[in-house]
């Protein structure tokens, strides 16, 4: 008698452990060449490499990802005092113009990018979207005449081209001095701490942090598992409990988790048009970066803050991703959490009832549009 055995769990065993293997592999050879973010960047280019040459072979287990999340949250959280806040609070209209700005700019840049590529402008739209990854694929997926491929394309692309190149940016000859300013800071003001130091709070965080993501994600809350810990890392800390920082390593792993899941988002395999459809996601990506910058300028120009500090926070990344940049240069952590979670919120609460606003007026002028040359 044949006995019918599963091979997905051995499978995905498997293929996590090569997933694990090459962004160690990744990581340690970015270390040693001293790049940047090495445990974050490494184990991205080293995974997406991997999985676009052995097609399949790769897996790597969302409970890791979310946990790194759940650590770059509680490091979030602890920024988050009440100074923060209300400078935060201060800043609130600052944080509507900016995103505003961004989002008209993202606009204009649509335009752009449909008329070259000649795809729908809806479909460029939403792939032009900084944030709310989520919440758009699901838009689009809903929405007629929107290419689900290419907008998960272009905004795969721009959110890995964020990632690798404002780390790059930041540790240039051109915002090198506020970066080596920044990481003295962070020498000198000890924000690693030892083993020793965890105990016992931070058993008492982690339980939070976790219950909290727990709950977010099951009530939808907009990046939950990044979000909701650094919600609750911030209630414990307002009511009086200490919160130890995280020791290297641990940092460390949390950017391996997000990097590693990171680089397996993109698959270029799966293209049709590879070349078209990548030229115009990079084209989208680098105007996105290219108007952050400006922006950032601008930024500085109103409110006392290093260039970092407002790339960072201007930047159509990930809120996780910049979050680990921001803690790793020892830029204002608070001001990066900040403006990324208001321009979530505006992207989560305002950009889909806009969009679905477009789609009813673009369909309404689609359907009069024979009828008006007809009455001609």
């Amino acid at each position: 008698m044949k006995l019918n055995v599963s091979p997905v769990a051995p499978g995905r065993t498997a293929r996590g452990l090569i997933a694990l293997i090459t962004a160690l592999a990744g990581g340690t050879l970015m270390h040693l060449l001293d790049w940047p973010l090495p445990w974050l960047l490494g184990p991205m280019i080293g995974v997406l490499i991997g999985s676009s040459i052995w097609k399949g072979k790769y897996h790597w287990p969302s409970p890791v990802r979310n946990a790194g999340m759940i650590a770059v949250g509680y490091t979030i959280g602890l920024s988050l005092t009440g100074a923060a806040l209300r400078e935060m609070g201060a800043q609130l209209p600052t944080m509507l113009l900016m995103t505003a700005m961004l989002l008209l700019l993202c606009a204009t840049l649509a335009a752009v990018v449909a008329k070259l590529g000649s795809i729908p402008y809806l479909t460029a739209l939403m792939g032009s979207i900084p944030g709310g990854l989520t919440q758009v694929l699901i838009l689009a997926e809903e929405t007629k005449g929107v290419n689900l491929t290419v907008v998960t394309i272009i905004q795969v692309v721009r959110l890995m081209l964020i990632v690798i190149c404002i780390p790059l940016l930041i540790f240039s000859p051109i915002f090198g001095f506020q970066a080596g300013e920044a990481a003295g800071a962070v020498a000198a003001s000890g924000v690693h701490t030892d083993w020793a130091g965890l105990w016992p709070a931070l058993p008492i965080y982690a339980a939070v942090c976790t219950l909290f993501a727990i709950l977010g994600n099951k009530v939808r809350f907009p990046t939950a598992f990044l979000l909701a810990p650094a919600l609750g890392a911030a209630l414990l800390q307002a009511a009086g409990l200490h919160g130890p920082a995280l020791p290297a390593p641990i940092i460390d792993a949390a950017q391996l988790a997000i990097g590693t899941y990171v680089g397996l988002l993109l698959k270029p395999a799966q293209l049709e048009r590879k070349l078209r459809t990548l030229s115009l996601a990079v084209l989208s990506g680098v105007g996105l970066l290219v108007c952050a910058i400006g922006l950032s300028f601008l930024l500085t120009k109103i409110h006392a803050l290093s260039l970092p500090t407002a790339l960072l926070s201007l930047a159509p990344g990930g809120m996780d991703q910049m979050g680990l940049v921001a803690h790793e240069i020892g830029a204002d952590l608070s001001t990066v959490a900040g403006y990324q979670l208001f321009r979530t919120f505006f992207i989560f609460f305002a950009v889909p009832p806009l969009l679905r606003w477009i789609i009813r007026l673009a369909t309404r002028r689609a359907k009069d549009g024979p009828s008006g040359q007809e009455a001609s």
